[in-house]
């Protein structure tokens, strides 16, 4: 439904309370911009939630994920931002350890 080129993940978290105009000015903070097909991953403090807003092209949306028990395996601070594939962000939504994904799926650190 929503084309998605590329992914991007924010190390520092956000408030989960943000909507679509603040995640938007965050994502701006953060990238510099948003880009159209591009979708910007947040997550908050604890790491049980997460929002991510994609820019279509023409707006955006802005969806929210939440776990109900565990939490999403996120990087420190130290990385700033993160480009993801498409493979490790299927892994990270369903709360599993993404940075563990290589190409195609491979999994290339022990």
């Amino acid at each position: 439904m929503i084309r998605v080129d590329q992914v991007w993940l924010a190390v520092e978290p956000m408030d989960m309370r943000a909507g679509p105009d603040t995640a938007l000015a965050r994502v701006v903070r953060v990238f510099g911009a948003a880009h159209p097909h591009h979708a910007y991953l947040f997550a908050n403090k604890r790491g049980n939630r997460m929002k991510v807003l994609v820019h279509d092209g023409i707006g955006v949306w802005l969806a929210a994920r939440r776990l109900n028990k565990g939490r999403f395996v996120w990087p420190d601070a130290a990385h700033g931002k993160l480009a993801l594939t498409r493979e490790q962000l299927d892994a990270l939504v369903l709360g599993l350890p993404w940075q563990r994904i290589g190409a195609a799926g491979i999994i290339d650190l022990v």
